[in-house]
């Protein structure tokens, strides 16, 4: 594959975005979000609470209302992931807040729940990733906003006074540098991935496939959800496409149904984590790669998602599997010895065939969309290896993959909007479908 020496400036800002997204989280991430920003408003409040208030997006009540808070013995729903990290969590570790939470606490959690401990409302107006936790005690209320990104504070107050706006000043020591998305490109992040010193990515990506491949094993292994990742295996063959779409599916299975194990999330998700992760890794077994150019395959798997993800948004009606998918497809395309055209080509491919897979929350089912989407990036691999695509002028498709992944944003970003509000209007229950058909 031919590349263009990366200045500094860009290599390090591809560093910083990988370092940046490639964290480890407990379960689904928008409870835990919750559960953390629930967390840190305990934190600041510093008595004893009486009261907390959920006021959050369209996106987030969907995402949260069909599953299993992580750790919470089965409970679920935004009531139950505010009172765990209200009564047991530690906001110190952000995405893995209630990671520590003790029987005493999901026992607390249940019986504050059952006396309204907790008031949850829906918000408009904010962006589809809104939470705002605002907690009271006898003396003190304090108020916690993360919008945008999971774990992005934009506001702290105590008493009506601020303590924090618009995130961590960039002269903190605590300000984290995230990387610029907009520089992204597929040919920058290809060659990022060819001259990367391994070193300096490879203890994060050790951790992604650690993480994720446990987890993976974990819902292949015992039944969890609607074991779809056990389903494909029992009953379409062990080979390798088989093994790819069932093991990125079995995590999922595992995760949705409130698995406390950590994986390493990508755009926010854990579900695209794991997607992302271990198509390239069983993949990677088959094609017996080397260690080191599977470490590249997967920054080009991690990298590719994040890119086309950046311009849709962290929640939308736009199933974020198909770009976890991608990556994983051009990835494989890349293990397989594909130059550019042929991995755009794997991308064109998968975004022309599953782009439309709406998201309807996080939930059991969000195991089968996976599989469906790493299923369409196989076949979209296999065709840009015998130099097959879907031509520019049909659909969506442009003669340049950045222009088709653009589109795509856009159709995400702004075409399903109106659908994601009749998305969550259908689940909970604000319409009256039969008056409608």
């Amino acid at each position: 594959m031919s590349e263009k020496s990366l200045d500094k400036k860009l290599m390090d800002n591809y560093t910083d975005i990988l370092r940046n997204e490639l964290i480890p989280a407990m379960g689904c991430t928008e409870p835990i979000a919750i559960a953390y920003a629930s967390a840190m408003a305990r934190k600041v409040l510093d008595e004893e609470p009486e009261h907390i208030t959920i006021n959050c997006s369209g996106n987030m009540i969907k995402n949260v209302k069909g599953v299993k808070v992580p750790n919470s013995g089965g409970q679920r729903g935004i009531e139950v992931a505010a009172t765990l990290g209200v009564v047991g969590g530690d906001p110190d570790k952000k995405l893995e807040v209630i990671a520590g939470v003790t029987d005493e606490d999901r026992a607390k959690t249940k019986e504050l729940v059952e006396k309204d401990f907790c008031d949850c409302n829906y918000v408009e107006q904010v962006p589809n990733l809104y939470i705002q936790a605002i907690i009271k005690g006898k003396d003190h209320t304090a108020e916690v906003i993360i919008s945008d990104h999971h774990t992005e504070i934009s506001m702290i107050k105590k008493d009506g006074k601020t303590i924090l706006e618009n995130g961590v000043k960039t002269d903190s020591p605590e300000a984290m540098r995230v990387g610029d998305r907009s520089l992204m490109s597929l040919e920058g992040l290809l060659d990022y991935a060819n001259q990367v010193d391994l070193d300096e990515v490879r203890d994060i990506l050790d951790r992604q496939i650690k993480m994720n491949s446990a987890i993976a094993q974990e819902g292949l292994d015992n039944p969890w959800g609607a074991s779809v990742g056990k389903t494909i295996l029992e009953n379409f063959g062990n080979n390798v496409k088989s093994r790819a779409c069932a093991t990125a599916a079995a995590g999922s299975d595992a995760r949705m149904s409130g698995c406390p194990m950590p994986v390493v999330i990508n755009s926010g998700s854990g579900n695209q984590g794991i997607t992302v992760t271990m198509p390239v890794v069983v993949y990677a077994k088959e094609l017996m790669i080397s260690d080191n150019k599977r470490m590249r395959a997967l920054i080009i798997s991690n990298l590719v998602s994040i890119y086309i993800k950046h311009y849709i948004g962290a929640l939308s009606a736009f199933c974020g599997a198909v770009s976890a998918a991608c990556g994983a497809g051009a990835a494989i395309t890349y293990m397989s010895g594909g130059d550019y055209a042929r991995i755009a080509r794997t991308i064109t491919n998968t975004l022309a065939n599953v782009g439309g897979i709406v998201c309807d929350g996080a939930k059991s089912s969000c195991a089968a969309k996976i599989a469906a989407s790493v299923n369409a990036a196989m076949l979209a691999h296999y065709m840009s290896m015998n130099d097959k695509s879907f031509q520019p002028g049909e659909g969506i498709v442009e003669r340049d993959v950045e222009e088709t992944i653009k589109n795509m944003g856009y159709i995400g970003k702004i075409g399903m909007m109106p659908t994601d509000k009749e998305i969550l209007n259908v689940m909970t229950d604000k319409v009256d479908v039969d008056a409608c058909l």
